[in-house]
């Protein structure tokens, strides 16, 4: 009688535990189809953020000369995979940890690789039914290499290979996991209310904080100041750049519309209306800009006004209004025009507008948040961006520093004028095509 009463009480606490979450001691139920459409939902945009890579590969080949192609081709594959597995070894653990934290709320560490719970606690269990361990870790693994790629772009004609390979991998796997458990781990950034709802500072301006030590450290590219004056250094193939912008856009739905953690039908429609409507107002702010500027309207401005607007709204996608959005968005499309000729001047030889888009508008659409919502304060917002920059600017300069005195940073002026394509990979990006003016 007792063997039978205990089977029948653990076939309950079974069937009452695959239909619910433990979150904080609470128990929460969620049915299975709600659980395999969030799941779903957050796997598909990981699937979108993925495509961002190729935005990213083929933007960065096209605002850039046709003798460096392979080399940024190359750069951009190796990035998700040395993202993919450091983020498995080390950096899931750095960033999300529970509460295994051992300095206070800056850093934490729940052990090397991946361990799933066992049972329904890494599957119905794991996150209020939202998604899997398994869904929760390639989503984020997917965010974690985009930080090295906006790099990329930056440090784009000039960087040695192996240099620029060693920098992502000790930067994917320390830096920028454990900068995000400040805020997305519930660390001390989060403790102050801190807002960052997909990564404006945690993800873009993380990449572009090192991307500004990499240009200061590498210099410019030759040819590039002449004189003291700036001259332009053109893009070998702008249809492909058109493309890998539209690319990113089309991967910002995964972006910010996973980053909402379900398939909540009413915070997911918003966020997917104000990323458009961000994007939308970084284009036509900034052709209006360069229009104004440059006396005529510059494609390459637009595509970077577009990615100004995205960037922009990351911060604040779920929580602006529409009014602010386009604001947010119209803003960011003026300011990476200007900032664009700003490091221009400054000397700052950045081929695809990485410093601009990525660092600029990242902190503009950070601080963004405290301006237009009432619920967040500019004083936090702004605390968050002083100290993700301070920090990251510390980290990639401890990283590349070693580099430069040891294995070097920069390729020889002979390599650099031949191609990087050649000399690094020993291979043409166009093979059988006559490539003209130094491209």
């Amino acid at each position: 009688m007792l063997r039978k009463l205990s089977k029948f009480l653990m076939l309950i606490t079974i069937i009452f535990i695959s239909e619910s979450v433990f979150a904080g001691g609470i128990v929460e139920k969620v049915s299975e189809e709600m659980f395999t459409v969030n799941n779903l939902w957050i796997l598909i945009a990981t699937v979108l953020v993925f495509i961002m890579h190729l935005g990213f590969a083929t933007l960065e080949a096209g605002l850039t000369r046709a003798k460096n192609t392979v080399n940024i081709l190359f750069k951009n594959i190796m990035i998700v995979a040395i993202g993919l597995l450091t983020y498995a070894l080390i950096g899931f653990s750095l960033m999300y940890h529970g509460d295994s934290w051992f300095i206070s709320k800056f850093i934490g560490f729940a052990g090397f690789g991946l361990s799933c719970p066992e049972g329904v606690a890494g599957l119905i269990g794991y996150s209020n039914g939202a998604y899997t361990y398994w869904t929760d870790f390639i989503f984020q693994g997917m965010f974690a290499a985009t930080a090295a790629t906006i790099v990329s772009g930056a440090v784009a004609e000039r960087m040695k290979l192996d240099s620029f390979l060693i920098f992502s991998a000790l930067y994917v796997a320390l830096i920028y996991p454990l900068v995000g458990s400040w805020g997305w781990g519930k660390g001390w950034l989060d403790q102050l209310n801190f807002h960052d709802f997909a990564g404006s500072t945690f993800v873009h301006s993380v990449g572009g904080w090192a991307a500004l030590v990499a240009v200061i450290l590498l210099g410019p590219r030759i040819g590039k100041y002449v004189n003291g004056k700036s001259k332009p250094i053109f893009g070998h193939n702008i249809p492909l750049a058109t493309i890998g912008a539209m690319l990113l856009w089309f991967g910002w739905f995964g972006f910010n519309g996973g980053s909402v953690l379900s398939a909540d039908p009413g915070m997911l429609s918003y966020v997917f209306v104000t990323t458009c409507l961000g994007a939308a107002a970084g284009i036509v702010a900034s052709c209006l800009t360069s229009w104004k500027l440059q006396k005529h309207p510059d494609l390459t401005m637009v595509l970077n006004g577009c990615l100004a607007g995205l960037v922009a709204i990351t911060a604040g996608a779920d929580v602006l209004s529409i009014s602010a959005t386009i604001i947010v968005g119209l803003i960011a499309g003026v300011i990476v025009v200007l900032a664009v000729f700003l490091f221009d001047r400054l000397h700052l030889d950045d081929p695809v507008g990485a410093l601009a888009v990525h660092l600029v508008c990242g902190i503009w659409g950070t601080l963004a948040v405290g301006i237009f919502c009432e619920n967040f304060s500019f004083m936090s917002q702004l605390i968050g961006v002083l100290a993700v920059g301070g920090f990251c600017v510390a980290g990639a300069f401890a990283i590349f520093l070693p580099l430069k005195y040891t294995i070097g940073l920069r390729m020889s002026a002979e390599e650099e004028v031949r191609g990087l394509d050649i000399c690094e990979h020993g291979m043409d990006s166009y093979h059988g095509f006559q490539i003209f003016n130094n491209q």
